[in-house]
């Protein structure tokens, strides 16, 4: 008797096709997956740098060198060029005014100031030549004036006696016009011997006082002149510590070239460098700090020199309050310069991220701590350790912050600890 035979629906041959369809299904899946969706990559943890948002107290400021200087230099030029003949002082030596630093010599200066003494002295001699003849003039004057006084007299009296002789018939008229014409001669003689005396006494006062001013214009001159010599001797003018010295003896120095400065040693100030970007931001009464032996110091800026070189300008700064103990000269600071006034702001921690991000987006790690995905967001001010975050972050929030270089266009990036691909 024949048995009916059951056809087994599960054989092998359909296994291994449904296996196939199924892992062909599974690869179009993977594929519409990975090519419609968001990029991953495995990293591991301890690789990356994840920090956390921050709301805090926030303030720009901007790193700058700063060098010690003293508070006041005086440059040393030559007022008057020569040869380096002797020094009294060395470089660095504490100086008081007055105090010689180096001679010169100057052949030219020395012969002018004998020549002009020489011209003082004769002019000197002059004015008194001419006074004394001026003198000797107003004598004779004087004499001649007593004698036309005393023949003015003599006339007079015969005048007077002929003219009471002639009214009693005693003399003719002839006699009596002899003496009133005597007598009107020398009155007439004595007005005219007056005023040739005046005369001779106001020109003899405008002589004096030419000569006299001749004589004080040629002294001053010979007053320059010394001054010229005696600036031959450099002298220290105020009290301080001479600093570099450049003059040795037998070399020669022109008049105006630098010879040295002098360095008050009463206070310190410090000039920074600062990048020209900012030179529109900086002006007096910003404020700096800088740390040193662990004890902070605060500085403010008191001038501005606004002409930029090498990409870079200038400020002074003096100290506010206390000046360091032991500070010298040429020492170097790092200084925090703040741009603004202290403000509460969201805080985002520096890190390499922002050279392939630019700032406009960061990965930002999920609240359950497995993915770290990209959100845009938006920085605002910045200084050396945080940027101000204006958009896309809160307090709380945690970033990866270390670089992104190797990250490609990822658009999420699955944290595994121990374990990277």
């Amino acid at each position: 008797m024949d048995r009916v035979i059951k056809k087994k629906k599960w054989n092998s041959k359909r296994i291994a096709t449904i296996v196939g369809i199924i892992a062909v299904a599974g690869l179009i899946a993977g594929s519409l997956y990975f090519t419609s969706g968001k990029s991953r990559l495995n990293v591991d943890t301890e690789r990356l740098t994840i920090s956390e948002i921050k709301k805090g107290p926030f303030q720009e400021f901007i790193p700058v060198n700063g060098v010690v200087m003293p508070i006041s230099t005086i440059y040393l030029d030559a007022t008057e060029g020569g040869r380096v003949e002797e020094k009294y002082v060395d470089d660095g030596t504490m100086m008081k005014k007055g105090q010689p630093i180096l001679r010169l010599s100057n052949t030219d200066l020395e012969l002018g100031l004998v020549t002009q003494q020489t011209n003082v002295y004769n002019l000197l001699t002059q004015m008194q030549i001419s006074r004394n003849a001026a003198q000797q003039n107003t004598v004779n004057k004087l004499n001649q004036m007593t004698d036309v006084e005393s023949q003015l007299k003599e006339a007079e009296r015969i005048y007077n006696l002929d003219k009471h002789l002639y009214e009693q018939k005693a003399i003719g008229l002839q006699e009596f016009k002899q003496a009133e014409n005597n007598f009107n001669y020398y009155a007439q003689k004595k007005d005219l011997t007056k005023q040739i005396l005046k005369q001779d006494s106001t020109s003899n006062t405008q002589q004096l006082t030419q000569a006299r001013q001749s004589y004080e214009g040629s002294q001053n001159a010979l007053n320059v002149m010394r001054k010229k010599v005696g600036d031959l001797i450099v002298r220290a003018p105020v009290d301080g510590q001479l600093t570099s010295l450049d003059a040795e003896i037998g070399q020669n120095k022109n008049k105006g070239e630098r010879l040295g400065q002098l360095d008050i040693t009463s206070g310190f100030k410090v000039r920074a460098d600062i990048d020209e970007h900012y030179i529109s931001r900086i002006f007096p009464g910003l404020t700096g700090d800088f740390t040193l032996s662990d004890k902070t110091y605060r500085l403010k800026i008191k001038k501005v020199y606004t002409q930029v070189t090498n990409g870079r300008f200038q400020v002074d700064m003096e100290f506010v309050g206390q000046v360091p103990q032991g500070i010298r000269r040429g020492q170097t600071l790092q200084i925090r310069l703040a741009l603004g006034d202290e403000t509460q702001a969201i805080l985002l921690a520096k890190g390499g991220f922002f050279q392939q991000t630019g700032g406009n987006w960061i990965f930002k790690v999920a609240e359950n701590g497995n993915v770290a995905y990209k959100v845009d967001i938006q920085l605002g001010r910045q200084n050396p350790d945080y940027y101000e975050v204006l958009q896309g972050l809160k307090s709380g929030d945690k970033v990866v912050t270390s670089s992104y270089e190797n990250y490609g266009t990822m658009q999420e990036l699955v944290l595994k600890k121990g374990n990277s691909q």
